[in-house]
């Protein structure tokens, strides 16, 4: 008697990373099957010739390409009705970030409540029997000892760890990123070899069709308000305060003879305030911990923090928790720290973990 296979679901996006994770797991003889989310209900009407986005009519492409994939490697697919899920969970979530003046991170909320929960639980109910869960990410799983950890990417350029710290280690014990070893370009090679109609297509970034977040929001939510300086000094109104973010310079609309940048949004007042120089912060003060490399944190620690995408991760010494909160703070000042952003937490390539900043310091 043969031995039993181990089964994998593959959360499949209709793009080439997670065509490529399913055709690597078919290569390595899992049983693998295919799984993809439906998240838009069409409440929002979003123009289909706009650029492609996780959310929007586009969607329809993706679940074809993604059922093509299926067909292609010869393994079965399943649609899984997300969309009520997605409407609470990250449409909410988005709108109320933004309404109290934050800048949120919907992928972080997506990974955490959508990918990694509600999908996996609903395709069991649905009768799709798995013992580890796949999808394109780059990133990396490496056991310790007992403990699972989260790893950066081989492709450092394409690295997400950042969108994935919200795992917990036992997600983590049944999870595979198959690509996390390979760059981009290798990725898009393997696609080619194989045959995948995925090899060349666009990848989006973006949250929603279109990239124009207003249509979320009713015209009573988006009321004008008073644009000031650090005194108070009205300068010029703004559109609305979710049009802004912390260190934006661009789009003020203030004609000035020195550039001016964001620096503070105060919903309670609905006003945006501006500086002429870029603030830095020593720090940040962040909630909603999740730790993945250790049980606690019992004293400082030197580490690297990462505040957003794009930021180049610094050095820092994290503390333990007072309550719910838990201080970061600098070797040097950082711009643009940003409340409702991530801040996650790094030794050398391994996630120690992260949380959300809520302020500044």
């Amino acid at each position: 008697m043969g031995k039993k296979k181990i089964k994998v679901a593959v959360g499949l996006s209709g793009g080439v990373d997670s065509s490529v994770a399913a055709a690597l797991l078919r290569k390595q003889d899992y049983e693998v099957y295919g799984i993809t989310m439906e998240i838009y209900d069409g409440s929002v009407q979003l123009d289909e010739s706009a650029r492609h986005a996780c959310y929007g009519p586009g969607e329809k492409e993706d679940v074809e390409s993604a059922a093509a994939i299926c067909e292609k490697l010869k393994i079965p697919f399943q649609t899984i009705d997300l969309r009520q899920e997605y409407k609470n969970h990250v449409v909410d979530y988005f709108r109320n970030e933004y309404l109290e003046g934050k800048t949120p991170n919907p992928c972080v909320v997506c990974n955490q409540k959508l990918k990694f929960g509600f999908l996996l639980q609903k395709a069991r109910q649905a009768g799709c029997d798995f013992d580890y869960f796949a999808t394109g990410h780059y990133a990396r799983i490496l056991k310790s000892g007992n403990r699972f950890l989260l790893k950066r990417a081989a492709d450092r350029s394409k690295d997400q760890t950042y969108f994935l710290y919200v795992l917990t280690p036992q997600q983590l014990a049944r999870s595979l990123f198959p690509v996390g070893d390979h760059t981009k370009q290798q990725v898009r090679e393997m696609a080619h070899s194989l045959g995948l109609e995925t090899a060349d297509r666009h990848e989006s970034q973006d949250f929603i069709d279109g990239g124009d977040y207003s249509i979320l929001f009713s015209e009573d939510e988006i009321e004008p308000g008073e644009i000031v300086d650090e005194k108070g000094q009205i300068l010029g109104e703004h559109r609305g305060i979710i049009h802004y973010t912390i260190g934006q310079r661009r789009g003020l609309g203030i004609a000035s003879h020195r550039p001016l940048y964001v620096h503070r949004i105060d919903a309670a007042k609905n006003r945006i305030v501006v500086s002429h120089q870029e603030h830095r912060s020593k720090g940040l003060v962040a909630t909603d911990l999740n730790l993945i490399a250790v049980e606690r944190i019992g004293h400082p620690l030197d580490v690297k923090v990462k505040i957003r995408l794009r930021h180049k991760e610094t050095d820092a010494t994290v503390y333990p928790p007072d309550g719910e909160q838990f201080r970061i703070l600098f070797n040097r000042p950082q711009m643009s720290v940003t409340p409702g952003q991530s801040a996650v937490i790094y030794d050398d390539d391994t996630v120690l973990g992260g949380g959300i900043i809520t302020a500044a310091l």
